[in-house]
């Protein structure tokens, strides 16, 4: 390299002095080395240091386990909390957090949790039966109103609570019968319950600050904006500065600290995918959320080792208002759908990185195979338009598609936008909207069209079929069938494998058929990771428990 802003010209008139050649050559050397070395960046002080900069997309609404509900906020959620069990991190079977051991019944009923002697809070305190009991009562709260209740229906009585249809909380299944032991009863046998118990709705609060700072079992405590946030996992908050960053430390208090070998993470807010990827590039970040998809190709030209695209069991969808005036029409709703060329939004806009969904259950769970919905068809889309009484599109009031901020969500609707201005002859108007304020319209169900998207919590087809059960918190579409809620809660019940996959299928059929919502693709996870972050495996959930990672220098 050649640094040309050392060599300056001798000004006229001015003193010159002679220096030692040996000496003068060491230390213009030593002047070039100083002015040619890289600036130390985050990143290499973070490999130096053991601190991981990671972002999280937009700013998160909530680090609260029981109200969160995004991706986002797992991520950090996963990282001051931990439950009975956590996710394997190779996508295995779930390993133990502070259950060090459980067992199940003869019958299936009854699964019984031994909680580690030393499991404790980050003030020190112990972490009992006790806590994880009141804190299920929390998560099931009808004030709470929690987004995941439906996480704990298979437990006894769980689901009459949350309904207020009983409110004596000892009939519900959970108890504590020492410190240490925990048994959770359920309504019928669930082989999924591991599973769903590494979910972070499952993980334990600090009921005692929860109500020094606002009402326990109801919303607006804000004690996770505390200084000082009582957790049990492996690292502790140490500092939330709001559409910046979260930053949080080791936790020393943590039953397995010995082995953390992060000393901080910081989780940056940054919604703009492209100011991500230039701030990895900047040497500011180890982990971006996700890449603009015009990227793509320039990564893998290069053969960037910081390129990730892995499976990811999840679906990006649009849902549909099935209220609207407009959308209550079944035949409307499939127009909308099968005039979607999702092949070609694939191959064009996601640059192929990316699987077109034909089913709402992404396939790779199990041996479950969703049936598919029709391909795409504009010409029927036509015909089925006109007999709701818009041919060509004519008197078809403009929709809007809300999306939470971000470049590639608007490519994705402009994209689609076109397809139905082309083949329907119908208007969509884009209305983006910042995080927070795009998840509380999604759930009002004060939207038109909205873009979404959904994550397996667990490796069943439940995790996906299961949202759009009639009175689901994460339905908001305002969309119901009773023969869809009846084939779902069979497949609960139900223990035999063949006869649980079909009765899946046959409710997936319902819902291809009656549209209330329109499977766009299938998502693989795209991101960059510096190569210097290691104990990244790919996983089916995009779940990496931080405790298994650390940084290190390349060879």
């Amino acid at each position: 390299m050649t640094c040309s802003h050392l060599r300056q010209p001798r000004t006229p008139g001015r003193r010159t002095w002679f220096i030692p050649v040996g000496i003068g050559l060491l230390a213009a050397l030593g002047l070039v080395l100083t002015a040619c070395r890289r600036p130390e960046n985050a990143a290499d002080r973070g490999v130096r240091d053991q601190v991981l900069h990671r972002s999280l997309g937009a700013e998160i609404p909530e680090i609260d386990p029981q109200l969160a509900t995004t991706l986002a906020e797992s991520q950090v959620v996963s990282a001051l909390f931990e439950g009975l069990l956590i996710p394997n991190p190779d996508g295995g079977q779930p390993l133990p957090g502070v259950a060090e051991s459980w067992m199940v019944s003869p019958d299936g009923l009854i699964y019984t949790f031994r909680l580690r002697s030393n499991a404790r809070w980050s003030d020190g305190s112990p972490l009992t039966a006790d806590d994880f009991v009141s804190s299920f009562r929390r998560a099931l709260s009808p004030e709470l109103a929690s987004g995941n209740a439906n996480l704990f229906f298979p437990v006894r009585g769980a689901n009459a609570y949350r309904q207020g249809e009983i409110t004596d909380f000892s009939l519900v299944g959970f108890e504590a019968v020492s410190d240490q032991i925990l048994t959770v009863s359920l309504e019928s046998p669930c082989t999924f319950l591991p599973q769903l118990v590494t979910h972070w709705s499952w993980m334990p609060v600090p009921i005692a600050q929860i109500g020094r700072s606002g009402p326990v079992f109801e919303r607006g405590s804000r004690w996770t904006r505390m200084d000082n946030v009582v957790s049990n996992g492996p690292f502790t908050l140490v500092e939330w500065v709001p559409n910046q960053a979260i930053r949080v430390r080791r936790n020393p208090n943590y039953w397995e600290a010995k082995t953390v070998r992060l000393n901080e993470i910081v989780f940056h807010a940054i919604d703009s995918v492209d100011a991500e990827e230039r701030a990895f590039r900047a040497g500011q970040l180890h982990i971006t959320e996700a890449l603009p998809l015009g990227k793509i190709d320039t990564y893998r030209e290069t053969g960037s080792a910081a390129l990730r695209i892995e499976p990811f069991l999840s679906v990006y969808f649009y849902r549909l208002n099935v209220t609207h005036p407009a959308l209550r029409d079944v035949r409307v709703r499939r127009a909308l759908s099968l005039s979607i060329d999702r092949k070609r939004l694939v191959d064009t806009v996601l640059r192929g990185a990316q699987l077109p969904a034909d089913s709402f259950t992404p396939r790779g769970i199990g041996n479950y195979l969703p049936p598919s919905a029709p391909p795409t068809n504009p010409e029927r889309a036509r015909r089925l338009l006109a007999e709701a009484g818009f041919p060509d599109g004519d008197g078809f009031p403009p929709l809007e598609i809300l999306f939470n901020t971000s470049e590639n969500h608007r490519l994705i609707a402009e994209a689609i936008q076109e397809m139905w201005r082309r083949e329907l002859g119908i208007s969509a108007l884009l209305l983006n909207q910042e995080l927070r304020v795009y998840l509380e319209n999604r759930k009002m169900i004060d939207y038109e069209i909205c873009r979404s998207g959904w994550v397996a919590d667990y490796l069943d087809p439940m995790s996906f079929l299961g949202i759009m059960t009639t009175g689901n918190p994460n339905n908001q579409t305002g969309w119901s069938d009773p023969e869809y809620d009846r084939l779902i809660l069979e497949a609960e019940r139900e223990t035999n494998r063949s006869a649980r996959q079909e009765l899946f299928q046959q409710a997936e059929q319902l819902l291809l058929a009656d549209v209330p919502v329109i499977p766009i693709y299938h998502y693989s996870t795209i991101r960059l990771v510096d190569p210097r972050v290691k104990g990244w495996v790919a996983h089916p959930l995009d779940q990496h428990p931080y405790k298994f990672l650390h940084l290190e220098p390349l060879d």
